[in-house]
């Protein structure tokens, strides 16, 4: 599934690289309780959207997973709903 918007995959994907890029930082880039904190809003308004609107989130992530080259970011892309809180975890 594609989105109609072209803006939502490209939010959704600077989205992501905020997170990677903070859980990334070293400690002297970034202060961890700030980065804990960022992270922490970011989750808590992801968990405000609607259930229609979560769903399309999840598609946009998906999508970007599908077309992803870099199999770190793509691994990343692919915990990403669960690390951020979207989805329960999936025991193996």
């Amino acid at each position: 599934m594609t989105d109609r918007d072209p803006l939502v995959p490209a939010l959704t994907g600077l989205l992501v690289d905020v997170v990677w890029w903070l859980e990334s930082c070293g400690d002297e880039e970034v202060d961890p309780d700030s980065a804990v904190k960022m992270m922490e809003s970011l989750g808590w308004a992801l968990l405000q959207l609607s259930p229609d609107q979560r769903q399309r989130l999840l598609h946009v992530l998906a999508d970007l997973v599908e077309r992803e080259q870099d199999p770190a970011r793509r691994e990343f892309l692919e915990s990403f709903p669960s690390a951020i809180g979207m989805v329960e975890d999936q025991e193996d």
